[in-house]
């Protein structure tokens, strides 16, 4: 449930453009979306070896130098994805090459035409501050490291900007100005400004961060090494694996989408127990990868060291498997659970009858949905399930981590009771076109607007819809297999004191006698050992998962 967060950090990012001969130079194209236009400019490029790189600027949203990181052209088709954002283009050249006619997909399917601007952009040397800088903003209760990509075109200094320790890469800017050794980097899709003096010998640029009126010292270092943005990650793996590591795919044949993961196998004979791993909310891969931890990695580990085979996967439309992930509801990842387990089924490695599941965050929403209609589940461990629905879940999740990032109590409930009534809205408003009018008029002010288009998005997508209003007590209700639920008493995101009492109850008037309910002191959302639990520590916190976690479940599974 990493939403309400997440949310914030939505910014109307784009991806990607690889190799092709042909597309080279500047494109102009007007997005009709709703009763807005927005005018979006391509730049294509070539890069060392003949590859494509490109960056796009979105003029009405003051959004320019987005970087493009991925494409497939094969004449006369070009694709772009859209990562961030979750979007996609898929355009055809035309035989003079001036056009390029397509679609624009994220969250709707809208036309957009690009044409060929009359002037390509020159090619430009590059200035001495072209590169990555690196710097860390101090707030007193955190540490969150900033990036900034600077580039100099034509047209003169471009940049995006990366919060690393947010999950947030590739954040437009508006403007990227020098003047002497003064610089300045308007973001406006973070309401933030950077105003600076580069050192004489162009190492460093000391200056000042101004975001929603504070100011904060922040001094950027030129970046030598990609190492110097990484951060340690112990319990990471690293191969060669005392078991067996193997690529698979399975096919979801009701919804026609095909899983690709990663099945590891304790060494031995066999057949062994298995569990499925469930990702959490937003597309993730199958090692439920987040600000440089890899969770599902580590657990996976975990697991088949002490005799469990795990079968883990990337989310549909996300890594290697196919599907549209923005259209899907939590009802239809249950089915690509449910695959799982028909193929776990098929492997000769494997107890058919001591296959289970475990769930974090949403995926802890899913397990039980899956084992309340299949018998067959031989147990579910919840990690970080929720016990109420999502419209109780967000506004309390809100107001705790504005409380553990420092607001008052009273600040945080305002914004809370906010968000309660966005939820409402959503839930109560059925006319899309008149919900999406009255989104805007609530929420206008509270964001800069190339966050307000993107959040809307979110927040009438039918994922959003079903999350809010399912109950997942119902199917709790249902569920005869042993049952392992385990917070950690340091969550913000989903609040042990609201959603465990629950899951208890629930387990208990459906008649289940074979269930464990575990809060984990001092462990947050991820199961890491945490001070405050805020999903800003996430990043700074070397450990994956606590060992604690790690040996509940294994010990807890194996006794099934």
């Amino acid at each position: 449930m990493k939403l309400t967060w997440m949310l914030a950090m939505l910014l109307m990012t784009v991806t990607s453009i690889a190799k092709a001969q042909d597309v080279t130079g500047d494109w102009q194209g007007t997005l009709h979306a709703g009763s807005a236009d927005l005018h979006l400019v391509l730049h294509i490029t070539k890069g060392d070896a003949g590859a494509l790189k490109a960056t796009l600027d979105s003029v009405d949203q003051a959004a320019n130098g987005i970087p493009v990181s991925s494409i497939s052209f094969k004449s006369p088709t070009l694709t772009l994805g859209v990562e961030a954002v979750h979007g996609s283009y898929d355009g055809t050249v035309s035989s003079d090459g001036g056009t390029i006619t397509g679609t624009w997909t994220q969250g709707q399917a809208l036309p957009l035409v690009f044409k060929r601007a009359a002037a390509p952009a020159k090619p430009a040397k590059p200035s001495d501050i072209d590169g990555t800088w690196l710097g860390t903003l101090e707030t007193g209760t955190l540490k969150l490291r900033v990036v900034f990509h600077i580039t100099n075109t034509a047209n003169g200094l471009v940049s995006t900007m990366d919060s690393p320790d947010q999950g947030a890469n590739g954040l437009p800017t508006a403007k990227t100005t020098r003047e002497g050794t003064s610089l300045k980097i308007e973001a406006p899709s973070v309401g933030g400004v950077f105003e600076g003096k580069i050192s004489a010998d162009v190492n460093s640029i000391d200056g000042t961060w101004t975001q929603g009126g504070a100011s904060l010292p922040l001094v950027l270092r030129r970046v030598k090494n990609q190492a110097e943005l990484e951060r340690k990650r112990p319990q990471n793996p690293t191969k060669p694996y005392p078991y067996r590591d193997e690529e698979v795919s399975y096919e979801n044949k009701v919804q026609n989408v095909t899983l690709a993961a990663t099945l590891t196998i304790p060494q031995g004979k066999g057949p062994f127990p298995a569990v499925v791993l469930i990702t959490g909310s937003g597309p993730q891969d199958r090692d439920e990868s987040l600000m440089g931890h890899k969770p599902f990695l580590v657990l996976s580990d975990y697991l088949t060291r002490r005799g469990i085979a795990v079968l883990r996967a990337d989310d549909r439309g996300t890594g290697k498997s196919s599907g549209d992930f923005k259209t899907a509801t939590t009802a239809d990842f249950a089915t690509d659970t449910e695959a799982a387990i028909a193929y776990l089924k098929t492997q000769p490695e494997i107890d058919p009858h001591k296959i289970g599941l475990i769930g974090h965050s949403e995926g802890g929403i899913i397990a039980p949905m899956v084992a309340a209609r299949n018998p067959d589940v031989a147990f579910i461990v919840m990690m970080a399930g929720s016990g109420v629905p999502g419209d109780q879940i967000l506004p309390a999740q809100l107001q705790a981590i504005e409380e553990a990032n420092g607001k008052t109590h009273e600040e945080a409930a305002k914004d809370a009771a906010k968000e309660r009534g966005v939820i409402a809205l959503v839930e109560t408003e059925k006319n899309p076109v008149v919900l999406e009018k009255e989104l805007k008029e609530k929420m206008n002010g509270d964001m800069p607007e190339a966050q307000l288009g993107a959040q809307i998005k979110v927040l009438t997508s039918p994922w959003f819809r079903y999350f809010m209003t399912y109950d997942p007590a119902i199917a709790l209700r249902k569920v005869s297999c042993p049952v392992l639920a385990i917070n950690g008493a340091n969550d913000k995101q989903v609040l042990p004191s609201q959603n465990l009492p629950a899951i208890r109850s629930a387990l208990e008037e459906g008649g289940n006698k074979h269930f464990e309910v575990v809060e984990l002191p001092g462990l947050n959302h991820l199961f890491q050992t945490a001070k405050t639990g805020s999903p800003n520590e996430y990043a700074e916190i070397e450990e994956t998962i606590s060992p604690v976690a790690l040996e509940k479940m294994t010990v807890w599974i194996l006794k099934q």
